[in-house]
């Protein structure tokens, strides 16, 4: 097994983002801080974004930590770089790794959503290391069956790749789909495939 990729220095550095508007006030401020942890992995640099010890967003398949923090800068107005949650670094390392690695039980901060897109989110988040399911199925899984597209709606918007693992749904037919990443639709094969070596399934993923 490879060595785990060391992530990047605990230490707190302080990025401010430029913006129109006035600096905000103290408490305005302490309320915009988040902490971000990033760290190389096999297949890309991954960022974890918190706030106040709660996992924001997620960041995967990076090609560099400027890609994350040029990103992340768009949302956050302060950011401290900081190794905020070393076990679900340690969790993301492993995986990354070609490891079987069950996300279920890590707590996510959902922003406002439809019923619909909770139930969607729900299911996907139930499918397990190395299974998949197409948009068709989840949405018939959730009591909508002709709500396909609509699933793949919510699941472009993603803020949690890996924990709600939007890379396990697939088009009609086997074929891959879409994905939102950086890296697109060839980081979701790599993804897909690598969980099928994990389990010993030899099946190949097709654009």
């Amino acid at each position: 097994m490879k060595a785990r990729a060391k992530s990047t220095t605990s230490q707190s550095k302080r990025i401010q983002t430029t913006r129109r508007n006035a600096l905000p006030s103290d408490q305005n401020q302490a309320r915009d801080q988040f902490l971000l942890s990033m760290f190389p992995t096999p297949l890309g640099w991954v960022g974890l974004l918190g706030q106040d010890g709660q996992l924001i967003s997620i960041s995967v398949g990076q090609p560099s930590s400027k890609s994350i923090q040029s990103a992340v800068s768009k949302a956050a107005r302060i950011v401290h770089l900081e190794d905020w949650n070393p076990g679900l670094r340690n969790l993301f390392e492993a995986y990354f790794e070609g490891e079987v690695v069950d996300f279920s039980q890590v707590e996510i901060r959902l922003p406002p959503m439809t019923s619909f897109r909770q139930q969607i989110i729900a299911a996907t988040r139930r499918l397990a290391y190395g299974e998949t399911a197409s948009y068709g199925e989840l949405a018939r899984r959730v009591g909508h069956p002709r709500a396909a597209r609509a699933v793949g709606t919510a699941m472009s918007c993603n803020r949690f790749p890996i924990l709600i693992p939007c890379h396990r749904v697939l088009a009609a037919g086997g074929k891959i789909g879409g994905y939102s990443s950086s890296r697109g639709i060839a980081f979701k094969q790599r993804l897909l495939e690598m969980e099928s070596r994990a389990i010993g399934d030899a099946r190949k993923f097709h654009r």
